[in-house]
């Protein structure tokens, strides 16, 4: 599978960047908010191309489609965000074809997350999908990959245990609290941001703290307040965030701002303060550090705390990646069926042109000609001719490109790729 599934001489690539070599500050860089991403969308069908996914996540951000060359998707993702060319080469990476798709496989299925079995990139890919579907840019493709993705990774999670257990960013970070931090149940704690993380967050400290001074500030006021009342939490106005900071012992920030939303000037406390930045890029501005009593603590260091349950996921990789294969195979059957579709259709399309100018001559030859029984018989017979020559083209025994050359040559066909 080296061309096109796509227009012709395109190939398809997944670009991208994450944890594993660039870190929080570079992941800022080439975060995509929601406006972002449509205009990268835009630019992408203005440009020509005509298929492409794109994800921005605190972990990662990738770029899946079809280009002439990987440089076009790159150029894409550097023009609507702070990024640079020379930063994405030392930190990226670029698969191809084959390479691209297995790449997908396991980012999806959770084998490739910050924290393994962590499986809420599956939710960003289906969304992202169905943005590029509702733009004209998701070609039977990318949208057959994303469905069987999406297959894989639901399979791995109900038919092995490696997303068993608490073990997120949300909970990380309320895991440090608890390890960190005595008499919790005590203390008050404020969230500022009610987006996912905030909300997932929000979820396990009502849950392991057993806090009930646990305060949400969100810029929308409504938002906070959906969360607060399902938890019966406290909340208060955004034009309060420095007073509820000063009054607070924990402070959690998950806002998904482009710039830093928290820095020293607004922090007056004298008593020990511990802040937790779940946010790429990055919302609580270095610069805190410089106060006395100030702990900063970012999702990257969160990330790399492991525990027994993160132990116990590792057993179930190879299940998981026998599942991906399972799946994948599935998917590459499909690709090669789709290869010679267009070939069997004109082939059948031929064959149609035959018994029609067949039936002619024979009304004209028999005065009782049975029109209806000719029918049935000559489109049983295509159909059996038709279905042979598909098994023979998915034998494995045999060259498909050469076999398909030669029926091509022999019924002088002329295949169209819209088949």
């Amino acid at each position: 599978m080296n061309q096109n599934h796509g227009s012709r001489g395109t190939y398809f690539y997944a670009i991208g960047l994450s944890y594993k070599k660039a870190d929080a500050e570079i992941r800022g860089h080439f975060s995509l908010d929601d406006a972002a991403k449509l205009n990268l969308l835009d630019q992408a069908k203005a440009t020509g191309i005509e298929s492409l996914i794109v994800t921005s996540t605190c972990n990662r951000t990738e770029i899946y489609g079809f280009a002439e060359h990987p440089f076009q998707l790159i150029k894409l993702l550097c023009d609507n965000t702070k990024g640079t060319v020379d930063e994405f080469q030392k930190v990226a990476y670029v698969y191809k074809t084959k390479e691209a798709i297995a790449h997908m496989f396991r980012v999806g299925s959770g084998l490739d997350s910050q924290i393994l079995g962590d499986f809420e990139i599956i939710s960003q890919l289906k969304t992202s999908a169905k943005l590029s579907k509702k733009l004209g840019l998701l070609d039977t493709f990318l949208e057959r990959l994303t469905t069987m993705v999406t297959q894989a990774s639901k399979r791995i999670k109900t038919e092995t245990e490696i997303s068993s257990g608490a073990t997120s960013v949300s909970f990380a970070s309320v895991h440090y609290i608890l390890n960190n931090v005595p008499d919790i149940s005590n203390k008050n704690i404020l969230l500022f941001g009610t987006g996912k993380i905030g909300r997932n967050t929000c979820e396990n400290l009502v849950k392991h703290t057993k806090n009930e001074q646990i305060t949400l500030i969100n810029r929308t006021k409504d938002k906070a307040e959906r969360i607060a009342g399902k938890f019966n939490l406290l909340v208060k106005d955004y034009a309060n965030l420095q007073e509820e900071i000063n009054n607070s012992d924990v402070l959690v920030v998950a806002t998904g701002a482009q710039n830093p939303t928290v820095d020293k000037h607004l922090i007056q406390t004298k008593k020990p303060l511990l802040i937790l930045d779940l946010s790429i890029p990055k919302n609580v501005h270095e610069n805190v550090t410089e106060l006395d009593g100030v702990t900063l603590i970012h999702l990257d260091y969160l990330s790399q705390i492991t525990d027994a349950t993160l132990e116990k996921r590792k057993a179930y990789i190879p299940v998981a990646e026998t599942i991906i294969e399972d799946v994948k195979k599935e998917f590459n059957d499909w690709l090669e069926t789709r290869k010679f579709a267009p070939t069997i259709k004109a082939l059948k399309n031929k064959l149609l042109d035959f018994k029609s100018a067949e039936l002619d001559v024979q009304r004209k030859k028999i005065s009782d000609f049975n029109e209806a029984q000719a029918e049935l018989i000559s489109n049983n017979i295509i159909q059996k001719i038709t279905n042979h020559f598909a098994h023979h083209l998915k034998d494995e025994d045999f060259s498909t490109n050469e076999s398909l050359e030669l029926i091509k040559k022999v019924f002088q066909l002329e295949t169209s790729t819209n088949a």
